[in-house]
């Protein structure tokens, strides 16, 4: 026999931007589903290892999952500050930020995404959030009072709100009629951990490379780092296949040695890079939240961040409603729309153009790019100006 639920709110997707919407939005006075393909469920970890997926939590970011109850249930031997990061061009460009210049404790904080998700299902399960997981998702319609989306069992679940969070290749856009599809980037991103013979002191470092790939090197307790290499395909492949040896040598060169020899960990992993832009996060009862509204380089390490502000937002609009009953309603899904547009595009265009840039092999473009670095790196206030939207 089918059933058909009703709540005020649908989520679909329960990656992070979906469990923190979730566990943000269901003490709002609010009925919240939360509905995946996979359980929800917190990730085993293997003792003594690090997950290979980091993320550079903004402290804007930090500021959300704190007042979520989540921050605060992070193994703090398991996080590491960025206390300054050096950025350098392909042709001597360079760029150096400072959390104690910008007056922040850390730029960012380098967290697993496993421990990320561990928080989050945590305070899911502890909130009014029904879950409906696993299932697998069959239709998803929509009439003037709400949206209905099917499952495979033959079960429906009926809101007023349906919220799209499941990822870059998002079923619920696509069930939606929003088609967009991704743009490849011609890159794939190699991520690995390595132990080091030095101590990185919190600083992260990212190198734009005159092959036009982009190396990042992110702090992770002791004197271990995470790499994300945005490499050209064919070159990630090459990258994927060596061994574990030759990988840390080249690893090490890349990155001029800075930390001494480095010792393959955990990895690699690949996954290709996309772009996505749409022209609305939102359509009649429906929103959309993280990579399933937007997809960005991650050169700045701010995909994660982007999603949660997504989240943040939507929170607020959801519980500054006022008297309006109807989560759905199209004054709610405008404000978020509003709100979320400008610090989206500005994170996109700066990105991509970024990517776009150094991806270009012109010797004058070269020089013109480098010489930008190292102009902007003696003005403080630009500085500054540059990275209050990352802290955000």
């Amino acid at each position: 026999m089918t059933a058909t639920r009703e709540f005020d709110v649908v989520i679909a997707g329960a990656g992070l931007p979906g469990l923190s919407l979730a566990a943000a939005i269901a003490g709002s006075g609010l009925s919240v589903a939360l509905c995946d393909r996979a359980a929800i469920a917190a990730p085993d970890a293997a003792a003594g290892s690090f997950d290979t997926r980091i993320y550079a939590v903004s402290p804007g970011s930090a500021t959300m999952l704190d007042a979520l109850g989540a921050w605060a249930a992070l193994p703090g031997e398991r996080i590491t500050a960025v206390e300054t990061m050096r950025v350098l061009g392909d042709a001597g460009g360079a760029l150096e930020f400072s959390a104690y210049d910008l007056h922040q404790r850390a730029l960012a904080w380098i967290v697993e995404e496993r421990a990320l998700r561990a928080a989050l299902v945590a305070r899911v399960h502890a909130s009014t959030a029904t879950l409906v997981a696993p299932v697998q998702f069959a239709s998803l319609s929509f009439d003037v009072d709400g949206a209905t989306l099917a499952l495979a069992d033959g079960d429906a679940l009926r809101a007023r709100l349906v919220v799209g969070a499941d990822g870059l290749n998002s079923w619920v856009r696509q069930a939606a009629g929003l088609v967009a599809s991704p743009r490849a980037y011609a890159q794939t991103a190699v991520v690995a951990n390595f132990d080091c013979e030095r101590e990185h002191h919190g600083r992260a470092s990212q190198w734009f490379r005159a092959d036009g790939g982009v190396l990042a090197w992110l702090p992770l307790p002791g004197r271990r780092i995470s790499i994300v290499w945005s490499a050209p395909t064919a070159m990630a492949e090459e990258l994927a296949a060596m061994s574990a040896g030759e990988l840390s040598q080249r690893v090490a060169a890349a990155g001029d040695h800075a930390l001494g020899a480095l010792t393959l960990r955990e990895g690699p992993a690949t996954f290709p890079l996309s772009f996505l832009r749409l022209p609305s996060v939102v359509a009649h009862r429906l929103a959309l939240v993280g990579d399933a509204a937007h997809g960005v380089h991650p050169l700045a390490g701010q995909g994660v961040n982007l999603g949660f502000g997504d989240v943040a937002t939507l929170a607020a609009v959801l519980a500054a409603r006022g008297p309006i009953g109807d989560a759905g309603a199209p004054i709610l899904l405008e404000r978020y729309a509003r709100q979320r547009a400008e610090p989206v595009l500005a994170m996109q265009t700066v990105t991509d153009a970024l990517a776009r840039a150094f991806s270009l092999d012109r010797r004058w473009l070269s020089g013109l790019r480098n010489h930008g670095m190292a102009t902007i790196d003696r003005f403080p206030l630009i500085k500054r100006a540059l990275a209050q939207p990352a802290l955000r």
